[in-house]
């Protein structure tokens, strides 16, 4: 059954790179519908739970530290336009890795070039500033201090929201498998309803494989990654901002957010997991996973050796190949693009993927060769984090 409508631009998805597209094409005044199988910023999707870092900082990839930066601007006029600045929380962002570590060199330079602000603390003033930190084997810093933390899902639900203002259409349905041939002229969803569009914009995160199995099955690589709040000590405000901010540690491939909105002190190992289907993996951690966060915290932050797990989620990565974004169309469907490969770093620019995929739609403006299709293989070589 069709709705009626033909619209300008279809958009399947409504997380950070969705939801973004939607709205900007709706700015410049194109008739968009928005489609969601779950909802704006649902619990399996990658733009879910409470919270995502913000930073600058991209070691040599100038690209995404300019986009990082455009994004930043992007998302504060955004959260003051929905009467709600808090969805930005700037604790600071502080990259620690090995002595002469050569990304951080690199990112230095990058951040440099690009007129961020930044500085680069030494050992003996990491070990005053933040002394709930062991610093065992960390030799070189960076602090972003206008960077910190987007509150994830409710900032997807502000770029949904405004972009409903904005005419957006918004419809809960899930898209079906598209055709193989020819133009696009309209998608089905389960319910046995069509939408006709003259553009489609595939935005569907790790879902992007199942819904293009023969060309992009073998090129999203959807992995399982848990993510850990620890109960702070009771009267104890060290692990939260100012006194602590986000961090980063390189030598480790760890993260973390600080005691934001009193849920804890969020942790995560940044290492690909298994791989998984998003409909179906099970969300619960393991005890294996909850013992290796364990013996994690308690080195890095030995006052947390007892703290308890407060709160955990399993969400999923959708990497591509290298890390880099996936944004170009179909090679046979012209009218079909994906946007997508969040990799595991794409949320902060959801502002940034929005507007570079207007300027292709509405400008003709000159593709970005990182994020052609043909970049991305079909062995993991990740190069961007």
């Amino acid at each position: 059954m069709s709705s009626g409508k033909t619209y300008d631009v279809a958009v399947v998805g409504a997380g950070a790179f969705g939801a973004w597209t939607a709205l900007l094409l709706a700015r410049r005044g194109r008739s968009v519908v928005l489609l969601e199988a779950y909802g704006p910023g649902h619990s399996r999707s990658s733009s879910g739970d409470e919270s995502r870092i913000i930073r600058m900082g991209y070691g040599a990839d100038e690209i995404y530290t300019r986009w990082s930066a455009r994004s930043l601007t992007l998302w504060k006029e955004l959260f003051k336009a929905r009467a709600n600045e808090a969805l930005f929380q700037r604790t600071g962002v502080l990259w620690l890795a090995e002595a002469g570590s050569q990304e951080l060199r690199a990112t230095g330079e990058v951040l440099a070039r690009c007129g961020v602000e930044f500085s680069e603390p030494d050992r003996a003033q990491l070990i005053r500033s933040f002394p709930q930190i062991n610093f065992e084997g960390i030799g070189s810093a960076i602090y972003e201090p206008q960077s910190g933390v987007l509150l994830a899902r409710r900032a997807v639900r502000a770029a949904v929201e405004e972009a409903l203002g904005r005419g957006v259409a918004y419809r809960t349905a899930e898209v079906m498998v598209p055709g193989r041939s020819g133009p696009m002229s309209l998608i089905k969803t389960s319910g046995g309803d069509a939408v006709g569009a003259g553009e489609f914009v595939f935005a569907c995160g790790p879902w992007l494989g199942k819904m293009f199995p023969d060309l992009l099955g073998d090129r999203i690589f959807p992995t399982r990654q848990e993510v850990f709040y620890m109960g702070v000590p009771a009267g104890n405000e060290q692990f939260s901002p100012p006194w602590l901010p986000t961090f980063l540690f390189k030598t480790d491939e760890s993260y973390g957010v600080p005691n934001l909105e009193s849920r804890g002190l969020k942790v995560a190992l940044d290492r690909h997991g298994a791989r998984v289907d998003p409909d179906t993996q099970s969300r619960i951690v393991t005890p294996e996973e909850v013992d290796r966060i364990r013996k994690y915290v308690a080195y890095r932050f030995p006052a947390l050796r007892e703290a308890p797990i407060v709160e955990t989620r399993v969400c999923q990565y959708e990497n591509t190949s290298s890390g880099d974004f996936l944004i170009d169309r179909h090679p046979e469907l012209r009218n079909v693009w994906f946007v997508g490969g969040g990799s595991g770093h794409g949320f902060k620019h959801g502002p940034a993927v929005g507007e570079y995929l207007a300027g292709q739609l509405l400008d003709g403006l000159p593709p970005e060769e990182r994020f052609a299709l043909k970049s991305k293989e079909r062995v993991q070589r990740r190069t961007v984090f």
